[in-house]
């Protein structure tokens, strides 16, 4: 059985655990995770080039967020290779309830959008590590194994998109500090409150 260990950076950095009642039903709906996680790393490359369209002068961001795109879009095409294997067809999957919150508590005007679009791409990138580590020993072998080897990566993005927001948006002190408590807040509640959906990044399943 594969074990993996979420590193301590981001195991400090999120509020809180995912809930065990998660892990349990995405042992349950294992086909359902992979097709919600195939379409998390499609969602993840289009928005690393959202980055690059919105600000193509920042050249740092826009060459780390090229790279971030095209390494997405690799793990897309693993999952997909496992779907395949498993005789599963691929299928779009509607946004989660997760994704589509944090990404309406992004402002408008700069430099707070720029700001906020890159504290939330960290959180994601985060609670995806940290998910990744939740799963390992609970799935089947060779998946567990391919999600182990996801770890590193998702942890380099979330420090990416966390320097980013240090370093690119102007925004620091209290000012940066108090953001990302009020996302870290938003990004917790919706991880250990009640969720209609199932999703990779859902809350704990709805009681029917």
């Amino acid at each position: 059985m594969a074990v993996a260990t979420v590193p301590e950076p981001i195991a400090s950095f999120l509020d809180t655990r995912t809930p065990e009642a998660w892990v349990e039903e995405a042992c349950r709906r294992l086909p359902e995770l992979l097709h919600d996680h195939a379409n998390c790393e499609l969602k993840a490359a289009s928005t690393a080039l959202g980055f690059i369209y919105r600000y193509p002068d920042r050249a740092e961001l826009a060459h780390r967020m090229s790279r971030l795109a095209r390494e997405e879009l690799r793990h897309f095409e693993q999952v997909r290779k496992i779907l395949a294997e498993m005789s599963i067809p691929f299928e779009h999957v509607s946004a989660s309830r997760y994704a589509g919150k944090l990404r309406r508590e992004v402002r408008e005007k700069e430099p707070a959008r720029l700001l906020d679009m890159l504290l939330v791409g960290a959180l994601i990138e985060a609670r995806s590590c940290e998910r990744f580590a939740a799963l390992v020993p609970h799935l089947p072998q060779d998946i567990g194994k391919f999600y182990a080897g996801l770890l590193a990566s998702e942890a380099r993005h979330f420090e990416h998109y966390l320097n980013f927001a240090r370093e690119e948006t102007g925004v620091e002190g209290e000012a940066f500090e108090q953001r990302l408590a009020e996302l870290k807040r938003i990004e917790a509640d919706l991880i250990a409150g009640p969720d209609d959906q199932f999703r990779f990044h859902s809350g704990i399943p709805a009681t029917p």
